[in-house]
């Protein structure tokens, strides 16, 4: 029997170890002042903390001065900004040195347009060939829209006011490319290609001879526009032979401009064209209706945009990447770099916005796989052999990762979701609740305003796309003759209703019909819909729940239907499930989150502020389900898209265990904060300063004081506010320097005034976010001038006592919301799943939303502080000095160092919650990583406000910890341990271990089993 075991544990342990699984990853966002030079120069210090992949934003060229890389402008090319592909080269050899790998960032769904053209030759060769573009099914564009003005041509909503307005101001102009040798009209720095068939008309207006000789070269040109569309052979020689002549003939012009005479004639043509007489102007405007495009106000793009974008950025065109020429073209350098061992791993950027996610990802896997082989049969020794992807992709609360996708699994949204609210206590959410409803007039319930906010994104920022879906589905209605009287009005009217209660990204109906998963999705939000569409609608939501797979057949239509049906039922459900993920994006993290203000640290990328709390439980049911299905996913708990850093929402978590003091706080600091001539009708009904609550009466007069004679901003942007500023409150501004709040010293003063202006900038974005009473469309200058100069107000100490109010309370939480800080780390370090960590969060991370969370990090620092570290300081000594951040990259590199020497046990699908009992047992979490050959205990405290008192220190006293024990499972009753951080050995007693013993020296308890087997 034994020898028939064998053979099957050894096979187990092979699949287990997974080597080419990363450790932990670092997120680089690269930019012109952050090279891959810069990161190469760091590779020591990224080695040295512990992490095995560096994690590269998007690599590629992008549009000049992009600080993120998202608006790719060529895809052959490396990012030359960032150094070139030499400088990657030079930066993935450092690493592999190190015995590192490089994980790169990839987009697939849209390209950058910024400039209308510049930059992106793609979208060019689109402005100037419209449909007989080779390019022109790259780009997700109607070409057949039912708009006449553009059947044929695309919507170009880049000028900065309407057409005729702008045409009128002269700033759009016909200009001649000297390094082109082409004609295209200018609007400021954009620039637009202006058709062939054009070319020779403007030259003829030059009236110089040679000219025309060379205008009869750009009508050869022009006979070779219609390209066939089914005979791709006969498509590409055409081709060919159209660029060749174009290249002739631009050759010819720009040789005939080197004669004087000639140059004098384009400027003539060009005149012939000016915007500064009407003759001019009606020449232009003429010209410009030729175009495959059709110029328009910025404002145009939310009612008439005729292609696909990302969210509602008109820079960021989306990319068909689901037809296999373009896959290829878009994926090629990525792919040859990936073959050469210069990348070793791929995050997919917002994989939700792909025509078909799950024959992307397979695809991606399957070349990855090819690519892999290759590369190792030509370097055997080569590390990362194993193509290791991640997709970004936010999931609610109830829903999972598809396994069919064959990635390993997300980026880490969902894990920073789930360790956040298990932070939060849940006896906070009622109390917070009300107060936000009373304080503000605004709902309690979070799903409330983001229903609101759903309605508002589709009639005012996506009515095009929502348009394009309806019409969509109108088609499919008109195929058949029991739904040709179901008309676009109330397929637009039912449809909106079925969006608005979509409670996930997306779905995933393909060829292959519906899902269970996908079922249940759309069964919830017709059920919803139900009660809120006309009566006489409810049949129309019948025919959509037909109409999106929901077919008893396995296929999305009958065999019976025709393929014209086929084709059109396949491009309304497109149409319909990628107008889910930026309606979710854009209503609630973009608006709602911004309205909705009961404790903010839940309004987070990837979380539900309606889901308050996490339990214990629940928490462990969701490691163990990670264990079980993506063991090797990445775990997140800052990213360059987060709305406020780990530790911002750690700290904030803490006034979930003191609602009603917090509660109290902000009663007293709305009436403080009001301005003397109203707060007199505040203080009528307020007995003290410690008054339970605002009355009524209170309430309105603060609401009132928006009024143009009071300078306050409106209760719930005041609340929100409070709330940064609590959270983000630097450790050193004004507290914990062992003496009285003083902000009179040069230091403090700075240090204060490069706060506010953080917090300046976060507070306009996020009045404009709310799009209530600003916006980005529309900015309320005087409103949101109004509220900076509340918030300079209320920062000045020579005019409000609040700073001091302020950095006396943040005191007072501050241990607290540090130690929750640590406990985030250790979590985020020991669960299953890949940790990540994002640029400078191994110091606190207590950054704001970008631009803040971009902002420089000082390595430095980080690189001297890791060094002492090895040189023998006492980590448990660091916590004296926990301010400064170091106690917390100490537990990181600890830990990274110890995932480094035990891969095996971390890459095990295996978490097994563990049991406490005492007077302390609920506020505390105990788990079990390995198994019976190799284990790892965590325990870490929970909810540890009023065991750490108004301590200084982010710990508590062992003796706090009374008759509190980790009941250790049977098998490991009499198990010894050491803890991973401290290196001090532990033992149980009695299959118990006290609280107070394994918690002695640090917040938090890491140990290993060291019991010989």
């Amino acid at each position: 029997m034994t020898t028939s075991t064998r053979p099957t544990d050894r096979r187990r342990r092979k699949r287990t170890v997974e080597p080419d699984v990363p450790r932990a990853t670092l997120r680089i966002q690269f930019h012109h002042d952050f090279t891959f030079d810069d990161a190469t120069a760091l590779v020591p210090y990224f080695a040295r903390l512990g992490v095995s992949h560096l994690y590269a934003s998007p690599i590629l060229k992008a549009r000049p001065g992009s600080t993120h890389g998202y608006d790719c402008v060529d895809v052959s090319v490396v990012n030359p900004e960032l150094g070139g592909e030499d400088a990657l080269r030079r930066m993935s050899d450092a690493l592999h040195a190190a015995g590192m790998g490089l994980l790169v960032d990839i987009v697939p769904n849209h390209m950058g347009i910024a400039g209308g053209s510049a930059g992106n030759a793609w979208w060019r060769d689109v402005l100037l060939w419209g449909p007989d573009s080779r390019y022109a099914s790259t780009f997700d564009i109607d070409w057949a829209s039912s708009d006449p003005m553009l059947r044929g041509r695309l919507l170009a909503p880049f000028l900065g006011s309407g057409y005729g307005e702008t045409l009128a101001s002269g700033d759009l102009v016909l200009a001649f490319d000297d390094a082109a040798n082409a004609f295209e009209a200018r609007y400021f720095d954009q620039r637009f290609p202006i058709a062939i068939a054009d070319h020779a008309a403007i030259l003829d207006a030059g009236g110089e001879e040679g000219l025309s000789e060379v205008a009869r070269l750009f009508d050869a040109v022009e006979v070779l526009r219609d390209l066939p569309r089914n005979d791709a052979r006969e498509r590409a020689d055409i081709l060919g032979r159209r660029d060749a002549l174009l290249e002739e003939a631009r050759a010819g012009l720009g040789q005939a401009l080197r004669d004087q005479a000639a140059r004098s004639a384009i400027d003539k043509a060009l005149a012939h064209y000016t915007p500064s007489t009407h003759e001019g102007r009606a020449r232009l405007h003429a010209l410009l209706e030729h175009q495959s495009y059709r110029l328009a106000s910025w404002r145009a793009a939310a009612d008439e945009i005729n292609w696909r974008r990302f969210f509602e950025v008109t820079d960021l065109a989306g990319v068909r990447v689901e037809r296999a020429e373009v896959f290829d073209a878009v994926h090629a350098t990525l792919f040859r770099l990936y073959r050469e061992g210069v990348i070793d791993a791929m995050r997919v950027d917002h994989v939700d916005g792909l025509a078909d996610p799950r024959a992307y990802c397979r695809e991606l896997r399957k070349r990855l796989e090819t690519l892999s082989r290759e590369r190792a049969l030509e370097n055997p020794a080569s590390h990362w052999k194993r193509p290791w992807v991640v997709v970004e992709k936010i999931l609610a609360s109830h829903e999972d990762l598809r396994s069919e996708w064959h990635v390993d699994g997300t980026t880490g949204y969902d894990f920073m979701d789930e360790v956040g609210a298990l932070l939060h206590d849940p006896r906070g959410a009622e109390p917070l609740a009300a107060f936000w409803s009373r304080a503000t007039q605004r709902p309690s319930d979070f799903r409330a305003e983001a229903l609101a906010a759903r309605r508002q994104i589709l009639a005012e920022n996506l009515p095009a796309e929502f348009n394009t879906a309806a019409r969509a589905l109108h088609r499919v209605a008109r195929a058949d003759i029991d739904t040709r009287d179901v008309a676009l009005i109330a397929i637009a009217r039912a449809l909106t209703e079925l969006l608005v209660q979509i409670d996930v990204y997306r779905t995933y109906v393909d060829a292959r019909g519906r899902s269970a998963a996908d079922t249940a999705v759309l069964v919830r939000a017709l059920r919803a819909a139900h009660d809120t569409v006309r009566p006489s609608d409810r049949t129309v939501l019948a025919w959509l729940d037909h109409w999106l797979g929901g077919d008893a057949a396995s296929d999305v239509l009958p065999e019976a239907s025709t393929r014209k049906q086929r084709v059109e039922r396949h491009q309304a459900v497109t149409r319909f499930q990628q107008l889910t993920p930026p309606l979710a994006a854009k209503s609630v993290e973009d608006t709602a989150f911004y309205r909705y203000g009961r404790l903010i640290s839940r309004n987070e990328v990837g979380s539900d502020p309606g889901e308050f709390a996490l339990s214990i439980f629940e928490f462990h049911a969701k490691c163990m389900r990670r264990a079980k299905s993506f063991p090797h996913s990445m775990l997140a708990t800052a990213t360059h898209d987060h709305k406020r850093g780990a530790d911002t929402r750690a700290r904030l978590a803490v006034l979930s265990e003191i609602p009603q003091r917090w509660i109290a706080t902000l009663e007293r600091w709305l009436v403080l904060n009001t301005p003397i001539e109203d707060r007199a009708i505040v203080a009528e009904d307020v007995a003290s300063e410690t008054a339970p609550m605002i009355p009524p009466a209170g309430l309105a007069a603060i609401a009132h004081a928006v009024a143009e004679s009071a300078p306050v901003p409106l209760p719930e942007d005041q609340i929100m506010l409070m709330q940064t500023l609590v959270g983000a409150w630097p450790l050193t501004l004004g507290c914990g320097i062992g003496h009285a709040i003083d902000f009179s010293g040069e230091a403090q003063r700075a240090l204060l005034a490069h706060f506010v202006e953080r917090v300046a900038g976060w507070q306009t974005k996020a009045l404009r976010e709310t799009k209530r009473p600003s916006d980005w469309a529309m900015p309320n200058e005087r409103y949101e001038a109004t509220s900076r100069a509340f918030l300079d107000r209320i920062m000045d100490p020579a005019r409000s006592s609040f700073a001091r109010e302020a950095a006396t309370f943040v005191e007072s939480i501050a241990a607290a919301g540090a130690l929750n800080g640590l406990v985030q780390t250790t979590l985020h370090l020991t669960v299953p799943g890949v940790p990540d960590f994002y640029q400078g969060t191994e110091w606190w991370d207590f950054s704001l939303v970008d631009p803040d969370n971009r902002s420089p990090v000082d390595y430095a620092a980080r690189h001297d502080a890791l060094n002492a570290l090895d040189e023998g300081v006492d980590i448990a000594a660091l916590l004296s000095g926990w301010r400064d951040g170091r106690i917390k990259q100490a537990l990181i590199a600890r830990l990274l160092a110890f995932r480094k020497e035990r891969p095996a046990l971390f890459s095990r699908a295996f978490h097994q919650p563990i049991a406490l009992e005492g007077s302390w047992a609920s506020h505390a979490l105990a788990f079990v990583r390995g198994d019976g050959r190799d284990r790892l205990l965590v325990v870490a405290p929970l909810h540890a406000h009023d065991l750490l008192g108004e301590g200084a220190l982010p710990h508590v006293m062992p003796d706090r910890w009374q008759d509190t024990s980790v009941v250790l499972p049977a098998d490991a009753a009499s198990a010894t341990w050491r803890d991973i951080v401290t290196d001090r050995p532990c033992r149980s007693a009695a299959g118990r271990m006290r609280l107070a013993d394994l918690l002695a020296d640090l917040p938090v308890a890491v140990l290993r089993e060291t019991t010989a087997r």
